[in-house]
């Protein structure tokens, strides 16, 4: 029997990458919660880097957003509040003291060592779950600029040769035309397993699915702007 691929996020050989706290810790898998809020956190440093760090609420309505996120979540305040708590705990979230509020920023950049092209496409794979080259090009616009499908890629694949991986590429299925990329923030993934429950579920790409996917993305860059002048008015 064919034994199926298991990718699992472990800890790193205290050799490789030392100066980075995942050098020598390994990092628990986390939860849905604390994916969504790191995700937030990473996307709004590079959408309204005026209100970054993010207060409570706005990390709140972030992780609440109804575009540019899959699945759309419905977290409550305490949970988000915990989320960077327990963020800032594992070392992936800091803290940043203001007049008026509580803010928080992201740590993800010092604590894997990366680059900000691949904090950018993780960004988006914790935010959106598996995606092909093509989408996380197309959906990177705002948080980063990428040369072409080829860097996209290059970076993915740095993202899934590191020692632990932080991401895997899921081969395509039936109907299906691009491989996809899936973090592994969440613990391990079973490939097999789910690139053939995602090929049975996928539904056939579209021209008005391609027109709603940009219709989702500027309305989400307006709800950014829309936060960015509240949180300016609360400070």
């Amino acid at each position: 029997m064919r034994q199926r691929q298991r990718v699992i996020l472990s800890g790193m050989n205290p050799t490789d990458n030392a100066s980075s706290p995942a050098a020598t810790t390994p990092l628990p898998p986390l939860s849905a919660a604390e994916l969504r809020v790191l995700g937030c956190l990473i996307e709004k440093e590079a959408t309204t880097p005026d209100t970054y760090p993010l207060t409570v609420n706005a990390a709140h309505v972030a992780a609440n957003q109804k575009t540019a996120r899959e699945p759309v979540m419905a977290l409550e305040p305490g949970e988000v509040n915990h989320a960077l708590r327990q963020l800032e705990a594992k070392g992936l979230a800091r803290q940043v003291f203001s007049s008026r509020a509580e803010r928080y920023e992201h740590r993800a950049t010092g604590f894997f060592d990366l680059p900000r092209q691949q904090v950018a496409l993780l960004g988006l794979l914790l935010l959106r779950g598996a995606q092909t080259v093509h989408e996380l090009l197309a959906r990177s616009e705002r948080l980063c600029k990428f040369a072409d499908a080829d860097d996209v890629r290059h970076h993915l694949e740095r993202l899934c040769q590191r020692q632990p991986a932080l991401a895997v590429r899921i081969p395509r299925g039936p109907g299906q035309r691009e491989d996809r990329y899936l973090h592994l923030l969440g613990g391990p993934v079973d490939v097999a397993a789910y690139a053939a429950a995602a090929a049975a579920s996928a539904p056939a790409a579209t021209g008005l699915e391609a027109r709603v996917a940009a219709l989702e993305e500027q309305l989400a860059q307006l709800q950014s702007q829309l936060q960015a002048l509240l949180d300016a008015g609360a400070d």
